[in-house]
């Protein structure tokens, strides 16, 4: 086990500095929405004695209480970090949302975390295993993070235990089922008058004792006869999925030939297996009955994490890349090595300001000091909403969060967690170094926001305040995209879902005091003449002094597909100056731009100037303008307008189960099939091309129809005339447009 601290059973250890990485664990706890991953940190805090027998710190608050947009959303909404002691180690609990609209903060507590605890509810359908949960899993087994099981609600349990282990070992252990199994079989009280039993202990397969919390304290008995026959077969196929993960190529021999295998070398291998990600053991966990001074299977969960989870320095540091010349290290997880550390989620506290959570990797952080700030964003580099940025910042004071509380430290050493205070403009994602060896980390991968939500400022008094709202915002969480859309003028905040756009919502109004307005999300179409016309543009004013002369004959005749607008100067004999002839182009270019039926911008046409009228004195170069925005009117008048639309590429990925109606859902939306490939175990890859119109929800309605196991990516094919019915319904807009002159 390398210098990883070994656990005593039963026993809370006293306060630690997390001094040293040997002395540090960080767990993420993933799971479906629901499935008690809340109420499973709160119980691990009380067996801790963190929190006391109600569940409360010393200042009588709740570890839930320091959020109030949960509260109103009554749901999870951000990556929340509960740090507890341990036999002697720091346990940073790191608990996530389990809804899929926040799966970048899922992500965030992937990167800060060096192994992770799947929480599964027996109180939901078995199938609430696969989906999600096992796209989660699999990007775990990706890196070689490991994994436990840990199976709650079964007091008011849907599915057996057993049952829950069989459907594990099957979704989650891929082709070695024999790497997903318990450690300990609950033990069930009588049934109440619900019907539902309540889960009074467990039974260890390994020591074959029972750990009986029926009285509120846990005592140790031996398995009474009803318990012997499904502790023996639990407990030899335990052994055997250890012995085969074992270092030592005797030990099966030896088991098969009859021989005890002792306690202390299976739990040794167990550990190894478990650090190293190749075994994932199955426990029953459930919270404090009222009065009881821990849940049932906490302290045998706490035991797996501080003994069978790897140490910070077991994990491999992120890549790293030098800045300016720098030279490159050899990272490790030293304390005493160069500062390199992440900015892994960033939030706003109404008195202290922008707070940062922060994960060391490598060196330690202490307050005072100047450290190198360098950020590319967590998408594509290029985007606005995301650009390079870098800055000498000095820290601020360190703390550890615990509810409302911000417990001061006085350093943040390798392969700990701290949040920083004022940390300047820092943002999720950014990279931490020293100032005289800069480092970048690689970035960790977020889902593109692919759900729009056109807003407006409620008032100018919030309009005032909108961009400054908005920049926070997305500077906060890495899955929010802001978008100015040049072609509807829209502000756009894309988002993951629904949930998602209502908890960006409440942080403008609740956070940063910006009311704002939903308003529906306009698609950037354009228009086009769908065959030749011609425009007659007179624009003659005299109203005393200097009037406005000018007359302007064009034809208009539509292009192929990406050719703009195209501007022809056929005038003979010098019916319009020279020097006007550039101001009909502006004129018709300008019209173009605003369009000619229902305000989207004109494309593909050949606009022809063939003829016209000046005056010596009223000519102008403003007048000639206005002719040719009237010409070109005239002629869009005068013939039938094509509307285009914008269509996507889109490509989702679902298991095999739902292609078919994936596939007839797309059909429905006008999209075009393109074709299906096999992307991995189960899964398949289906390629179409859909108007934009059609999934400007699909995001929403994707997650419906799959299950929550589908996800999918867009991008921009080209504009096709839109369908003789839709377009109609969009001209009659063409009466109450107004005078654009």
């Amino acid at each position: 086990m390398g210098d990883r601290t070994r656990a005593h059973t039963g026993a809370a250890g006293g306060a630690t500095t997390a001094d040293r990485p040997s002395s540090v664990r960080n767990v993420v706890l993933v799971g479906h929405s629901g499935s008690g991953k809340t109420t499973l940190v709160e119980a691990l805090a009380q067996t801790a004695g963190a929190v006391n027998r109600a569940g409360r710190i010393e200042d009588g608050t709740t570890l839930s209480d320091y959020d109030e947009i949960e509260h109103r959303q009554q749901r999870s909404v951000q990556l929340s970090l509960v740090p507890v002691e341990w036999a002697g180690c720091r346990v940073n609990l790191l608990d996530t949302p389990g809804y899929a609209d926040f799966v970048g903060e899922l992500r965030a507590g992937l990167r800060a975390a060096d192994a992770a605890l799947f929480v599964v509810s027996a109180a939901q359908e078995a199938d609430a295993v696969a989906g999600a949960t096992r796209a989660v899993w699999e990007e775990c087994a990706a890196v070689g993070m490991p994994r436990a099981i840990v199976v709650t609600h079964l007091d008011t349990a849907r599915t057996p235990f057993d049952e829950m282990v069989r459907v594990c070992g099957e979704v989650l252990g891929g082709d070695d089922p024999d790497a997903v199994l318990p450690l300990h079989l609950p033990v069930h009280g009588p049934e109440g008058p619900d019907g539902h039993a309540p889960l009074t202990g467990l039974t260890c397969l390994l020591t074959r004792q029972v750990f009986d919390c029926s009285s509120g304290e846990r005592r140790e008995r031996p398995p009474d006869d009803t318990q012997r026959a499904p502790l023996r077969a639990a407990r030899d196929r335990l052994i055997e999925g250890i012995i085969a993960e074992s270092e030592d190529e005797t030990l099966m021999d030896r088991y098969l030939g009859g021989a005890e295998i002792d306690v202390a070398s299976l739990v040794e291998d167990l550990e190894r297996a478990v650090a190293r990600g190749t075994f994932h053991p199955v426990l029953a966990a459930a919270p404090a009955a009222e009065g009881a001074r821990q849940g049932v299977g906490t302290v045998e969960l706490l035991d797996l994490v501080t003994g069978g989870f790897p140490t910070p320095s077991e994990r491999p540091v992120p890549g790293v890349t030098p800045l300016h010349g720098a030279s490159r290290p050899v990272p490790s997880c030293d304390p005493d090595g160069p500062l390199i550390a992440e900015v892994v989620k960033t939030s706003s506290d109404p008195y202290v300001g922008r707070v940062s959570l922060v994960r060391v990797f490598s060196g330690t952080l202490r307050p005072d000091e100047t450290v190198h700030v360098f950020g590319r964003g967590l998408t594509d580099p290029a985007h606005e909403a995301r650009p390079f940025h870098e800055a000498e910042v000095r820290v601020g004071a360190l703390s550890a969060p615990f509810g409302k509380q911000q417990r001061p430290l006085t350093s943040c050493a390798a392969g700990d967690l701290a949040c920083v205070a004022k940390l300047g403009t820092a943002e999720t994602g950014d990279t931490l170094s020293d100032p005289d060896l800069p480092l970048l980390l690689d970035p960790w991968t977020t889902p593109d926001p692919l759900l729009p939500l056109a807003i407006e400022a409620h008032s100018k008094a919030d309009e005032d305040k909108l961009s400054q709202g908005l920049a926070r915002l997305v500077a906060e969480d890495p899955t929010m995209r802001l978008e100015q859309n040049q072609d509807t003028h829209q502000l756009v905040l894309w988002c993951l879902g629904e949930a998602h756009q209502d908890v960006a919502l409440d942080r403008l109004r609740n956070h940063y005091g910006v009311q704002v307005d939903a308003v529906p999300h306009e698609v950037a179409l354009r228009e086009t003449f769908a065959a030749p016309s011609t425009g007659r543009g007179r624009h003659v004013k005299q109203s005393g002094g200097h009037g406005q002369y000018a007359i302007c004959e064009i034809d208009v005749e539509p292009l192929p597909a990406g050719s703009g607008v195209e501007f022809v100067d056929k005038v003979v004999g010098g019916s319009v100056p020279r020097q006007f002839i550039s101001s009909v182009e502006k004129g018709v270019r300008a019209q173009a731009a605003r369009g000619v039926v229902a305000g989207h911008p004109l494309v593909d046409v050949r606009v022809t100037l063939r003829d016209g009228k000046s005056h010596s004195v009223d000519s102008s170069d403003a007048a000639f303008q206005t002719a040719g925005a009237l010409a070109l009117r005239e002629a869009a008048a005068d013939t039938r307008i094509r509307f285009l639309e914008p269509v996507d590429e889109v490509r989702v990925l679902v298991p095999d189960d739902y292609v078919g109606p994936v596939m007839s859902d797309l059909s429905g939306r006008r999209g075009r099939v393109i074709g299906t490939e096999q992307s991995g175990s189960g899964r398949t890859l289906v390629r179409a091309e859909v108007p934009e119109l059609e999934i400007d929800r699909y995001a929403v309605d994707l997650r419906s129809l799959s299950h929550g196991a589908g996800r999918f990516d867009r991008a921009y094919a080209r504009h096709e005339a839109m369908p003789p019915q839709l377009a109609e319904r969009l001209g009659k807009r063409r009466e109450n447009r107004p005078d654009d002159t």
